[in-house]
């Protein structure tokens, strides 16, 4: 088991016990911390965004060029675990920033995130086209303005109010570039690679996106418009490989992405052989998703089987559990975080 200087991250299997942490010193100041079952304090003031993470929390962190780093994690056996949605637990809703600053607290440098477009043209974190599930507003997504949407109270996974907001995209892409973190963008329908993008180019923050397509016209779109920025992309066979570089797509800016279901550990290794990472997802419904099958004893065993196959990046709804028990993510944070 992996030890840290900050405070133990959540297992799957945490008991609702109402345990209270208390905790100080330079790298985190908490109090009133209830885990598990309880509700989580407040982390800071709020900000114009709406969002309760204060924007000075750290210096810009400068990631080293991402292609090269991916390389080096591979080639270490490392993996770069991704929090799907941000990483969300009791107190902690997904896609907000207080969430995202939560899982960095955690070891966390990956978070997945999804982008949308009020009504009125702000990008900001939302995954559903309706705000009823996690903002308890009876509203579409396309048709509220950002007035609206930043001063909705966003419900956790239990539906329970948190007193956080959904933040803007521009304020998350600032985050990142301070604290160091990597950040995987979805983007849902009511906006375009080509907004996103512009966002991304703005905040100068480049080097801390990994841009996510789900079919072969997303991924040459984005090539097109932004060739020097890392995607996932689906990638079947060498062949398949080749029609896409012929349409403009550089792998050596491409994490292959193999889905969430039947992996073979066989592909990581011929991808790797080619110069390619490997992206794979243990995340999905409750009850259907790899995540519960492979947690249900308690142990890593078959997320580990994947890294030792050679997978670089896991995405999953089990973050803190699964940085808890790997031992391999902290080679891919050390890399992440050298200065190069």
């Amino acid at each position: 088991m992996r030890k840290r200087t900050w405070m133990m991250a959540l297992g799957p299997m945490a008991a609702c016990s109402g345990l209270v942490l208390a905790c100080s010193g330079l790298v985190l100041a908490c109090s009133g911390l209830v885990l598990a079952c309880g509700r989580v304090a407040d982390p800071g003031p709020g900000t114009d965004s709406g969002s309760g993470v204060d924007p000075s929390i750290s210096a810009a962190r400068t990631i080293p060029p991402l292609p090269g780093v991916m390389d080096r994690i591979r080639e270490a056996g490392g993996v770069l675990i991704a929090a799907h949605r941000g990483g969300p637990l009791p107190g902690y809703p997904e896609n907000a920033l207080e969430t995202l600053e939560y899982g960095l607290e955690q070891g966390i440098r990956v978070f997945e995130i999804d982008v949308a477009e009020s009504q009125d043209g702000e990008l900001y974190l939302m995954h559903d086209r309706s705000l009823r599930r996690t903002g308890g507003y009876d509203g579409g997504v396309a048709d509220t303005d950002w007035a609206v949407v930043r001063e909705l109270d966003l419900r956790d996974e239990e539906g329970e109010p948190t007193g956080f907001h959904a933040p803007r995209l521009a304020d998350v892409l600032a985050w990142a570039k301070r604290s160091g973190a990597l950040l995987e963008l979805d983007r849902k329908e009511t906006t375009s690679f080509r907004r996103i993008l512009s966002a991304v180019r703005a905040a100068g923050a480049e080097n801390h996106v990994l841009m996510i397509t789900y079919n072969d016209q997303e991924a040459i779109e984005v090539a097109r418009l932004a060739p020097d920025l890392m995607m996932t992309a689906g990638v079947k066979s060498a062949e398949h490989q080749a029609m896409l570089a012929a349409e403009g797509v550089d792998f050596t800016h491409v994490v292959a992405w193999l889905g969430t279901r039947d992996p073979d550990p066989s592909v990581y290794a011929e991808l790797g052989a080619r110069g390619i990472e490997s992206g794979f997802g243990t995340l999905g419904r409750p009850g259907k998703r790899l995540d519960d099958v492979y947690a249900a004893d308690g142990d890593a065993s078959e997320y580990q089987a994947l890294v030792d196959a050679g997978l670089t990046l896991l995405a999953t709804d089990m973050p803190y559990f699964v940085a808890r028990e790997l031992e391999s993510d902290d080679i891919a944070v050390k890399l992440l975080e050298a200065k190069r």
